[in-house]
């Protein structure tokens, strides 16, 4: 679907997405908001998002999205997945740094990780099939201390090995603050206190 047709707001989705749970019988609650695969699609991060500062968690995974943006109010943004849409850097990703937890990314089209080193909580990055090349891209992992598990399998730098262990290998020599690695523990031991 191309951009600037036919789109859906987040307002919008919101409305929709409440009127579907109140149809269920099922309690509504801004914490945790789902809007994947809008139909027509979300096509940005609008400021509605704005209005949204209890969320937890935030699914906007499935439309055509194609840049980050108006985090700055969700205070308590833990869990964000954007994954199928067609993002290409983490621009916008600083203004969730104080609390976010898990990125899911997977199916975008990121080729560079700059921005990753603001988050000073992010536990769990996901952004399998992605474009990012090369093994300088990736080291910006360590620039996340608080970063344990990644998933990464399907972007150039993993696919140029032909064997998945011998990737996995090569990602925990050179992050090796990671305790797993497209789902497989790497042996690295917990760092900090738990």
């Amino acid at each position: 679907m191309a951009k600037g047709g036919n789109s859906t707001s987040i307002k919008d989705a919101l409305v929709k997405a409440e009127a579907a749970a109140k149809e269920r019988g099922e309690e509504w609650s801004l914490k945790m908001i789902k809007l994947n695969g809008q139909m027509p699609p979300i096509d940005k991060m609008d400021s509605t998002l704005n209005m949204l500062g209890e969320c937890e968690y935030l699914s906007l995974s499935t439309n055509i999205i194609d840049r980050i943006s108006n985090l700055g109010a969700l205070k308590n943004l833990k869990i964000l997945a954007l994954g199928r849409n067609y993002i290409k850097s983490l621009a916008g990703i600083e203004a969730a740094s104080e609390t976010l937890e898990q990125l899911w990314l997977s199916y975008n089209m990121i080729d560079k990780l700059k921005g990753i080193q603001a988050m000073k909580k992010l536990k769990i990055l996901y952004m399998a099939y992605n474009l990012v090349k090369d093994w300088a891209e990736y080291a910006r992992l360590n620039e996340v201390p608080t970063l344990e598990e990644i998933c990464f399998f399907g972007n150039p730098v993993a696919n140029a090995f032909d064997d998945p262990e011998e990737w996995r290998n090569q990602a925990s020599k050179r992050a090796p603050r990671l305790r797993k690695i497209d789902g497989k523990p790497t042996g690295s031991a917990p760092s900090g206190p738990e």
